[in-house]
């Protein structure tokens, strides 16, 4: 009977282990295939489909500047690689992140590499910054871009409201203008004076590379360059776009351009994954700023607006 059962688990751990052995085998052998199939699509030459989603700044939870930065470096440096296909949907962002991704694909180009840009939902400010770095740009008929301007900071003086509630609230600087935009302080003339300049300087920058891309009269770029957003009919009158048609299509014509019509096309989005805790915690302050707001006596999107101003120069169309 012992001898019986002794056999038995013989047989039943021979049997696990020949699984176990079997499905180690079958993982590393799709590894293996999986690995040997991209290898033999980076052999091919392809062209990068760069997705732009968010607001534009270092981080967030669509957007990452410098996981773009690296990625247009390295396709540069691929000599695989002979085109980018930006499909951009933002309504843009700092100044700063803007012009360092503009300059990228400038620099990307000098290596006789082409950039198209497709414009998604909004392409705005900054968004519309980033396209004209692009040889062509295309859009969907129901596109929204321009939003030529900036916003240099913002300042919410909300002394009055604070002193009708109750609230006192005192900020220890040196230097006079040390404390400026801060909430518990009205703007100065010479803040105000100090603020508009970095706003003019930014909007000059912004005017001349619209001007010199397109390649529109600075004159003309002025008239368009009042901030508004425009349709992307309205975008094409104006030599602020090439072309209303599909994303499909603009690769069609991609290829042509690069006089290669099998290219292939390969795709690079930041994916960034939410942690549960990342979770909990955005829906935790969520909810304290519900309760804010309400004790405050003002709306939740006034709240947001008031307790997360923009803190730096942006192209940003809100």
């Amino acid at each position: 009977m012992k001898t019986n059962k002794k056999k038995t688990g013989i047989i039943v751990f021979s049997i696990i282990l020949i699984l176990a052995l079997g499905i180690v085998a079958l993982y590393f052998f799709q590894g293996r295939t999986k690995k040997d199939s991209s290898a033999k699509f980076s052999s091919s030459e392809f062209i990068a489909a760069i997705y732009v989603e968010g607001v534009i700044e270092n981080r967030n939870a669509t957007y990452n500047q410098e996981w773009l930065l690296t990625t247009i470096d390295n396709l540069k440096n691929n000599s695989k690689n002979v085109g980018i296909a930006l499909f951009i949907n933002s309504p843009g962002g700092g100044v700063y992140q803007s012009d360092e991704v503009y300059l990228a694909l400038q620099d990307y180009k000098t290596a006789n590499k082409k950039v198209y840009a497709y414009m998604g939902s909004l392409a705005a400010s900054g968004g519309y910054y980033i396209s004209c770095a692009a040889e062509k740009i295309y859009a969907n008929r129901n596109t929204l871009t321009g939003s030529i301007g900036v916003i240099a900071g913002q300042s919410f003086d909300m002394t009055e409201l604070m002193y009708n509630i109750g609230i006192e609230s005192e900020t220890f600087f040196a230097g006079r203008n040390k404390n400026m935009l801060n909430f518990n302080q009205p703007v100065t003339q010479e803040q105000r004076e100090i603020m508009q300049g970095i706003a003019d300087e930014c909007y000059k920058q912004f005017v001349g590379i619209v001007s010199t891309q397109r390649k529109l009269p600075s004159e003309k770029v002025l008239e368009l360059a009042d901030g508004r957003i425009y349709t992307a009919y309205q975008a094409l009158q104006n030599g602020l776009i090439d072309k209303i048609d599909s994303w499909e299509n603009m690769i069609e014509d991609l290829r042509d351009d690069l006089q290669n019509p099998e290219c292939k096309v390969k795709t690079f989005k930041v994916i960034q994954k939410q942690s549960f805790l990342d979770k909990l915690l955005t829906s935790q302050s969520e909810a304290n700023n519900t309760k804010i707001a309400a004790q405050l006596g003002i709306p939740l999107s006034v709240y947001k607006e008031l307790s997360d101003p923009i803190p730096y120069p942006a192209y940003l169309y809100k």
